[in-house]
């Protein structure tokens, strides 16, 4: 896979994605914990098959202390164990989120609200905006063929600001 165009060699594609970050880094220090984010961005990133997304959030999930069984289960987290109700919660709107046009309903009622059951309204507030953002930025990288595996925690970590 040839990468078509590098989005932050371009000016205008550098501020876009300066503006991003700076939205991910509120989501981020809201009150939805690191654990769920990880597994919601990862989930999404699978979902759309964008490998850079999948490296990155991978591998920022392994430098917070994520179990590899749960990073690899994250695909198949229906039939396995390792998943809190909440975490399930999550994972479920994540999955209907992201997959809107699938279905005739978008968000299911029984799905929403098993995640109220387990997030406030501010969590509620980070965990949708996350969705939504995530899904933003494995188009972005899908569209450009942006390739997974050269990834490094913390190279975007200039961006802020």
């Amino acid at each position: 896979m040839e990468q078509r165009m590098d989005l932050m060699a371009n000016e205008l594609g550098a501020k876009i994605a300066k503006r991003i970050y700076n939205v991910a880094l509120a989501i981020q220090q809201s009150p939805l914990p690191q654990t769920i984010q990880d597994l919601v961005m990862l989930r999404a990133s699978q979902i759309n098959g964008c490998g850079f997304c999948v490296d990155y959030h991978t591998k920022d999930a392994t430098a917070a202390g994520e179990s590899a069984v749960r990073l690899h289960l994250v695909a198949a987290w229906r039939e396995s164990t390792v998943f809190t109700e909440a975490e399930q919660a999550a994972l479920a709107l994540t999955e209907e989120g992201t997959r809107l046009a699938d279905t005739h309903h978008g968000v299911s009622d029984d799905t929403w609200a098993k995640a109220r059951k387990h997030y406030d309204d501010d969590q509620i507030v980070a965990l949708v905006s996350l969705i939504a953002m995530i899904n933003a930025n494995n188009r972005l990288n899908v569209i450009v063929r942006n390739p997974g595996g050269s990834y490094q925690p913390g190279m975007f970590d200039a961006m802020a600001n």
